[in-house]
This record gives structure tokens, C-alpha cells and sequence, in this order.
């Protein structure tokens, strides 16, 4: 078995507790830090249900339990990111569905220290092949740190 063998099947192995990535369940899903740190705190929300693939597609109180766990994975980046790098601006909130087939959604935290060129506009914009795919900013070990802020303050959110 491939130690990333999880990211085949990202909800199944948050639901199965293999997923390394997963912060915290939520009422309608599981937070969980990004795959890849150029922009440290990169966070996502991830469905608990792999088939729904839009938000329109939740009833009701499912689409309100997932933006309010939405509002609140994004508020304990704010306040993680914040505390740990004082050149933090804010937060990036993006569903979008490109991708991957079910419903999720990206926490990005944006800084004073990013490119002149990109700090103002959507991070897709980042061309560089090392942001995406290299080892540089790859999770790792080294993220444990940030991983626990962000828990922490997710934790002190729900009370």
C-alpha cells in the first residue's frame, strides 16, 4: 500500500481516519490543511458525502452547516495565520469544483510578503511549477507547527 494512497479517495479516508490532512470532523465535513504550504495555512473543507458535488445540492440546513464550517475553518486561518506571521493580510474563500468531483472548498491566506504581481489576484495565477508540485512546499513534518495553531483555533471556535 502507497503511504498517499489516501488522496485517492480524500473523504473515504477522512471518514476512515487514514487521512493525514484532516484537522478536525465538522458538522457537515472534515477541515483539513492543504496539500501544498506556499502560502502557509492553505486549508480546505471537504464534504463528508463524496457524491454531492455542488453546494446547490445539499438541503438546506446541510448547505448552512457547511458554510458555517466553512466560516469557521476560514476564521481559525485568519487567526492562526495571524498570530504566527505578522505579515499576514487575509483570507481567500473559493469553492470551486474544478478538479476534483465533490464538494469542497479552499482557505487561502494571502501576505504582505508575496509577489508585488500576485498578492492582489487569484492564487491560480502562481505559475511556479515548485508551488504546485515540488518538495519545497509539499506538507510536511515541518507544518506542524501551523497544523496546530489552526486546530487550536478551530478547537477555541467551537468551543
Amino acid at each position: 500500500m502507497n503511504e498517499n494512497d489516501w488522496k485517492q479517495d480524500r473523504i473515504g479516508s477522512a471518514h476512515r481516519g487514514e487521512n493525514p490532512t484532516v484537522l478536525r470532523r465538522l458538522d457537515s465535513g472534515f477541515a483539513a490543511i492543504g496539500d501544498r504550504q506556499f502560502l502557509p495555512g492553505y486549508s480546505v473543507l471537504l464534504t463528508d458525502d463524496p457524491a454531492v458535488t455542488r453546494l446547490s445540492e445539499l438541503s438546506r440546513s446541510r448547505r448552512i452547516a457547511y458554510l458555517t464550517d466553512l466560516e469557521r475553518l476560514a476564521e481559525a486561518v485568519e487567526r492562526a495565520c495571524a498570530r504566527l506571521d505578522p505579515a499576514f493580510r487575509r483570507v481567500n474563500i473559493e469553492i470551486l469544483g474544478n478538479t476534483d468531483p465533490y464538494l469542497h472548498a479552499h482557505i487561502w491566506p494571502r501576505y504582505d510578503w508575496e509577489p508585488a504581481d500576485l498578492v492582489r489576484m487569484p492564487v491560480w495565477l502562481y505559475e511556479d511549477e515548485e508551488c504546485w508540485r515540488g518538495e519545497r512546499h509539499a506538507l510536511a513534518p515541518r507544518h506542524d507547527g501551523l497544523r496546530t495553531a489552526i486546530a487550536e483555533e478551530l478547537e477555541a471556535l467551537l468551543g
